[in-house]
């Protein structure tokens, strides 16, 4: 079993159901081949590199179901508007950020959330533009579903003027909005875009992220963005890029999926848009807003139409879907595509919905039945939930309290499928697992165990990958994994009468970092993608994480 190809890790702890108290891996040729103690390792791989974890942990590395690289690498390498605290702060960021700016170059920003400023009033057009000067900007909310944008960037894109949505001095939203952003990605230069994208694919790897879901579309970064997208994660060293498109299934769509070898036209494709905007589809109007119910894109039957043919052409369909009455719409046209396929044909490609915040057990068991993954992101519940977040102001505090429920989708057996929606929330996988287990409304998270295969395994499965192994660490899957310097492992007990977390290993069960609020969450040291070195945190490959303690060692 020897050979020269061969990376054995020895004085670790190996995450991998097959043996929960290994201490050791061995990788051949990017495939785990062996797992258990360092001495029958040592003795089977004579010949192997010997790496010395020094008590690290090595997992399955993580899968995010649901980013935006540009706008993320756009947010990582310029303007930060998370940070703003009132109009004041924002304006005086855009000055600072045009001021900077390079004669050609489009200001994209994003972020900004009013909610959580100490004064909501926006800043007016005639404040940005005057901060700005000539430069065009464009400013997202931290929901990504509506904008503040200045004069010279309602030039670039004159029709929303005319579109619905428009505002003269306030946000953008719904088509006025969709026009602005496409105008600011189309005017953004090539060598911001490559830069942005390798900040956003270093920023991943540094973040123990292995494989990404880019949503992309037409109206949300243009074929041109996912076309260079494609070709940097092509380089070596760098996550994997699952692409998805989001636009209806026409001639051009399909053609683009074939050309470019896409995942499927699913992702965010918008059946409503988000709640923080006011444009997610409701049943019952907003509770802070009475005069609107949000905006529905699509109807039933157009979504019918899409899944009738993405599945006849064997590709995944998906949609973007938030509010209650979106998501009725979804579950109505899963009921009239099945008439024409047939059960187990639209079953059979694993269609999925991104998001999915408002919907109930009964549609969560229709949806399983169809074997529709959910693909969530927890970080969304911590974020705006709980009874004075912004769920609760936008729909009161018992429908905000039914949002995201994870353990209703998992007990009705929907596929889950985590990720960050980035820039929405941040890229932080083990932030996302605590959030699931820590859900805002009793009774809605799920377990440690469930939220981790959610953001590993789950991410595969979500893009097709069934193979049984693919996200484990198992003889026989990839070797994709990353390793953490962590604290003591724990594991979930079965038994509801005692304590929640346990570190018998008598358990079986591989055991994960502590996720309680108070704890420290890992340090990502080193990332691998079937078996190359994406990340090094002792060489300063990708972008590396805070530091919250001193460097581990990681010795060959």
């Amino acid at each position: 079993m020897s050979s020269s190809n061969t990376t054995l890790l020895v004085g670790g702890r190996i995450h991998t159901p097959s043996s929960p108290d290994a201490t050791a891996m061995a990788v051949t040729d990017g495939i785990v081949v062996w797992v258990g103690q360092d001495g029958p390792g040592r003795a089977l791989h004579p010949d192997a590199e010997v790496i010395d974890l020094d008590g690290a942990l090595v997992a399955p590395a993580f899968v995010d179901a649901h980013v935006h690289a540009t706008n993320t690498g756009l947010h990582l390498t310029g303007l930060d508007l998370t940070e703003v605290r009132d109009a004041a702060d924002l304006l005086a960021a855009v000055r600072a950020a045009a001021e900077a700016s390079a004669p050609e170059e489009v200001l994209i920003a994003h972020g900004w959330d009013e909610t959580t400023w100490t004064d909501s009033r926006l800043p007016s057009r005639a404040e940005l533009d005057d901060a700005a000067g000539a430069v065009p900007v464009y400013l997202s909310r931290v929901d990504a579903h509506s904008a503040l944008v200045t004069s010279a960037l309602v030039e670039l894109a004159p029709d929303a003027v005319h579109a619905e949505g428009y505002s003269p001095d306030g946000p953008l939203t719904r088509d006025a909005h969709h026009l602005v952003r496409t105008a600011a990605h189309t005017a953004i230069t090539a060598e911001q875009r490559e830069r942005a994208q390798r900040a956003f694919l270093r920023a991943a790897a540094a973040a123990g992220i292995v494989s990404v879901h880019e949503c992309a579309g037409p109206v949300i970064s243009g074929e041109e963005d996912l076309r260079s997208l494609l070709q940097v994660a092509a380089e070596p060293g760098l996550p994997e890029v699952v692409p998805y498109w989001g636009a209806l299934a026409d001639t051009a769509a399909l053609d683009l999926v074939r050309e470019l070898g896409l995942r499927g036209l699913a992702g965010d494709l918008f059946v409503d848009g988000a709640l923080g905007s006011h444009t997610a589809a409701l049943c019952e109007p907003y509770a802070d807003r009475p005069h609107t119910s949000g905006t529905r894109y699509l109807d039933r039957q157009a979504i019918a139409d899409h899944l009738v043919a993405c599945t006849e052409a064997g590709i995944q369909a998906g949609f973007h879907v938030i509010g209650d009455a979106a998501v009725t719409e979804v579950v109505e046209a899963f009921a009239l595509a099945e008439k024409t396929l047939g059960q187990r044909a639209l079953a059979r490609l694993g269609h999925r919905l991104e998001h999915v915040e408002m919907i109930t057990a009964e549609q969560a068991m229709a949806l399983a039945r169809w074997n529709v993954t959910a693909s969530m992101q927890p970080a969304f519940d911590a974020a705006w939930g709980g009874a004075h977040g912004m769920y609760a102001t936008r729909l009161g505090p018992d429908r905000a309290a039914a949002l995201n429920p994870f353990a209703t989708l998992a007990a009705e057996g929907v596929p889950l499928a985590f990720g960050s929606d980035t820039p929405v929330t941040p890229l932080d996988p083990w932030g996302g697992v605590r959030a699931a287990v820590y859900h805002r409304t009793p009774g809605s998270g799920i377990s440690a165990r469930a939220a981790f295969n959610a953001h590993t395994r789950g991410g595969h499965r979500a893009a097709g990958v069934v193979d049984g192994v693919t996200g484990s660490l198992v003889p026989g899957a990839p070797a994709h994994y990353a390793v953490w310097e962590a604290d003591d492992l724990v594991v979930a007990t079965p038994d509801a009468r005692v304590q929640r977390w346990s570190t018998d290993p008598r358990s079986r069960v591989p055991g994960l970092p502590p996720l309680d609020p108070e704890a420290t969450l890992p340090r990502c040291l080193r990332t691998v993608r079937a078996g190359q070195v994406i990340y090094d945190h002792t060489d300063g490959t990708g972008r590396a994480a805070p530091e919250r303690r001193p460097a581990h060692r990681l010795t060959t």
